[in-house]
């Protein structure tokens, strides 16, 4: 009997030849389109684009036509907004600068959705991801290494998967690299060959996140002042919510000469400026731990460790705390070290794990 799996499909390409891999190697393939936000205007959603628009969902529903497999539209509105959408909003009020595609991941397509595909007695679920999970006999564990294509790695943003989670999880195009993929696609004469990719946070319309938040949460955005690193008071801020450490433009304040956002102080609403050799830092302390290469962090291990989806791997040294926490030490300074922000570890091509940035080491205030 064929193994059964569910496969989220954005409208894009990569799941839709994610879509047509597995059913070559002999699964039963169901395409679903996770509905996560319906309560724009039509116009809105066909403006966005992504994967919330609904060109996407009908460029999902012809390529499962095509390839011949069912396709579903499953709604995960309610879940999304407390899961992602509050948690996005909520971070940013407290000071911090959230990635939601890594919650959206852990909560969504590999929980939610690995959970409603019981119900369709699906075996996995699959994403059309740039990564491979492998089961590693000598560690006993499923593990996660980098996709064969280092531009479009995306291990990044799955460090936080569970052992459960990861043997539910098919991710077809980890040896594949894109040219390859739209290559595939357009001999399969897919609508999706040529598609751009979306870059943008799916729910903020034309990325504005101030905008977003203060149309949500509003009453609680204060105004605030800017200070520099001495303490000594610069002007006057709209919110914190409008800034993210390393931020040189948008400051609305004009100083003579380029100032960037060094620290953000929630308690006291106090955005602190400085120059951008004062954006550097060595150390950090990240909390909500989540290891893949072990269960648990007994020492200090020296990795290679990226600060966000963006950043170069640098060397670091990872000593945990406690039972939640780690410092972590890089050989080199980084730029803007940003609270909210994951930090992600690494070993040659394998994912060891990663957590959340509390704080660098050394708070200002």
């Amino acid at each position: 009997m064929k193994k059964r799996v569910v496969i989220g499909m954005s409208g894009g390409v990569d799941s839709s030849v994610a879509a047509y891999l597995l059913k070559q190697q002999g699964y039963d393939v169901i395409g679903v389109t996770m509905q996560i936000w319906q309560d724009k205007s039509k116009e809105a959603l066909e403006r966005e684009g992504g994967c919330c628009s609904l060109s996407a969902v009908e460029d999902a529903r012809r390529v499962c036509a095509k390839i011949d497999i069912p396709f579903y539209v499953m709604n995960f509105k309610e879940v999304f907004e407390k899961l992602v959408i509050d948690y996005f909003v909520d971070e940013y009020l407290c000071g911090r600068t959230p990635n939601p595609c890594i919650a959206c991941n852990k909560f969504i397509k590999f929980d939610a959705l690995l959970e409603r595909s019981r119900a369709l007695e699906a075996d996995y679920v699959a994403t059309g991801h740039y990564a491979r999970i492998q089961y590693e006999e000598n560690l006993k564990r499923y593990v996660i290494r980098k996709s064969a294509a280092p531009d479009k790695d995306q291990t990044y943003v799955l460090y936080n998967l569970t052992q459960e989670q990861l043997r539910h999880i098919l991710m077809p195009l980890g040896d594949y690299n894109k040219s390859q993929v739209r290559e595939i696609a357009r001999e399969l004469d897919l609508k999706t060959a040529n598609k751009p990719e979306s870059q943008e946070i799916c729910f903020v319309e034309d990325n504005d996140y101030g905008r977003f938040i203060s149309e949500r949460k509003g009453s609680e955005i204060k105004p605030g002042y800017f200070v520099d690193t001495q303490g000594r008071m610069l002007g006057t801020h709209k919110g914190i919510v409008h800034y993210t450490v390393g931020q040189r433009k948008g400051l609305g304040i004009a100083f003579g000469k380029p100032m960037y956002v060094v620290e953000i102080i929630p308690d006291k609403n106090l955005v602190v400026l400085g120059d951008e050799a004062e954006v550097f830092s060595s150390e950090l302390v990240a909390n909500q731990m989540n290891y893949i290469a072990f269960e648990k962090l007994e020492g200090a291990i020296n990795v290679k460790a990226k600060i966000r989806y963006s950043a170069k791997e640098a060397e670091a040294t990872v000593t945990p705390i406690d039972n939640e926490r780690v410092r972590v030490v890089f050989k080199e300074p980084q730029r803007a070290i940003t609270p909210g922000q994951a930090v992600v570890f690494y070993r040659k091509d394998m994912l060891v794990g990663g957590g959340t940035i509390e704080k660098q080491r050394f708070s200002r205030y």
